[in-house]
């Protein structure tokens, strides 16, 4: 199966919490990354996630903040840190790409965030994304 989601990491399940309406499956990506994500019950009763599992975390571009210094007081688990490679500019949008630890990601924000954070190749990162916006495939 092709998808659209640029952003596929992959990873194995290090963990499952279930709960009533959802769980939450932590996954170590190839880079040594942890990830979280925020799946429904059922979605995690039908993947059947278990430690060990090989799985891909995908995240749309759009769905990627970037950050430009030291991350505090926020509740988004997932924070990996890295660098621009990449900036392809248009009038409002911008797709910025990241290099993290052992993979690339694409972030999509508006071309006005990209000034106001003064993003070049080069520049450090922190890519954020809530549990709540990666989905999971088994592989």
């Amino acid at each position: 199966m092709s998808l659209s989601i640029r952003n596929q990491l992959p990873g194995t399940v290090t963990s499952v919490t279930p709960g009533a309406a959802m769980a939450t499956v932590r996954i170590r990506l190839s880079g040594g990354q942890d990830v979280t994500a925020a799946i429904t019950r059922e979605a995690a009763d039908d993947l059947a996630p278990a430690t060990g599992t090989p799985v891909h975390a995908l995240v749309k571009s759009t769905e990627i903040s970037l950050a430009t210094g030291r991350v505090e007081g926020l509740s988004i688990r997932n924070r990996l840190p890295g660098t621009v490679t990449a900036l392809s500019t248009g009038a409002a949008m911008t797709s910025v790409h990241v290099t993290v630890e052992g993979a690339e990601l694409t972030a999509a924000i508006t071309t006005q965030a990209a000034d106001d954070l003064g993003l070049t190749v080069g520049t450090p990162v922190v890519a954020l994304v809530k549990s709540t916006e990666v989905s999971l495939a088994t592989v």
